[in-house]
């Protein structure tokens, strides 16, 4: 691990983006050259210290996910992704099925998405990016989870959705397992997913001896939030240039109450809520 190359990419990376890039307000008096630190940690989910002691070339290696974030939070192209991988003496994460890598344009895109909940979800449900509503809405702090494993294996996941709508997620996210599975058949991501959750969910094991097939689609969803109530949301599924990726973005219609109670969150910002979108 070369530790003086790493901290200067860091922090010429740190340096080149504005707070506005990555949806941040940069208010008065800043005196900081693109991001803080403090910002780099919030936005890869690490502490001050640690993302310091990297930046000054004392910090300790990175695991592979950190460097993910960082690759993420940083808005890097790919080729800097695979160097800030190759500093470290990590391979790169090579796309030879569905592709983990947010693109920094869409990226933008997700950070100017101010007053919808947006993320950037793979096709077997790991997430990927998401923007300050979403975080909002599911009271998640950052990309990371897998959505279908937290809805067979967590029961507060489903927490998020009315009682009644629950079968009918459960059964969507197996048949949109099955159709990635039949596309992609040597893809280890969705392949391991259901191999798991065979083995520790009853309740999977069964929907998937069912065979529904169906592919993610737009659609009205519910959502329950602890303080602004029942949201009922138009989902639109936005397929993207990247292998498996797909844009998903909540939205209320104006004049409806759920209008209203989205403003609500809007203002409310991150609180301690509820877990994943279902």
């Amino acid at each position: 691990m070369d530790r003086d190359e790493l901290a200067h990419f860091l922090r010429r990376c740190r340096a080149r983006l504005e707070p506005s890039a990555v949806g941040l307000t940069a208010g008065a008096r800043r005196r900081t050259q693109g991001l803080r630190r403090e910002e780099v940690a919030q936005l890869t989910g690490m502490s001050v210290d640690y993302y310091t002691r990297l930046e000054q070339a004392r910090g300790s290696h990175p695991s592979r996910q950190m460097l993910t974030a960082l690759a993420r939070a940083l808005r890097l192209s790919e080729d800097e992704r695979d160097h800030l991988f190759h500093l470290t003496g990590e391979e790169p994460p090579r796309e030879t099925s569905s592709s983990l890598h947010v693109r920094p344009g869409l990226m933008m895109i997700l950070d100017r998405l101010h007053d919808a909940p947006a993320q950037v979800m793979s096709d077997w449900g790991e997430v990927l990016a998401m923007n300050a509503m979403a975080m909002a809405l599911s009271g998640e702090n950052g990309p990371g989870r897998n959505i279908i494993r937290a809805y067979f294996t967590d029961p507060a996941a489903r927490a998020i959705a009315p009682v009644e709508d629950q079968e009918g997620h459960a059964r969507s996210h197996v048949a949109q397992l099955r159709a990635v599975l039949a596309a992609r058949p040597q893809d280890p991501g969705p392949v391991g997913l259901v191999a798991e959750l065979c083995a520790t969910s009853e309740e999977f094991a069964a929907l998937w001896e069912e065979h529904e097939v169906a592919v993610r689609r737009s659609a009205v969803k519910r959502f329950i939030h602890p303080v602004v109530g029942l949201l009922e949301l138009d989902c639109e599924v936005l397929a993207v240039a990247e292998r498996g990726q797909n844009l998903i973005v909540h939205s209320a219609r104006p004049g409806t109450q759920t209008y209203e109670r989205l403003q609500l969150l809007r203002v409310l910002g991150l609180q301690d809520f509820t877990p994943q979108l279902p």
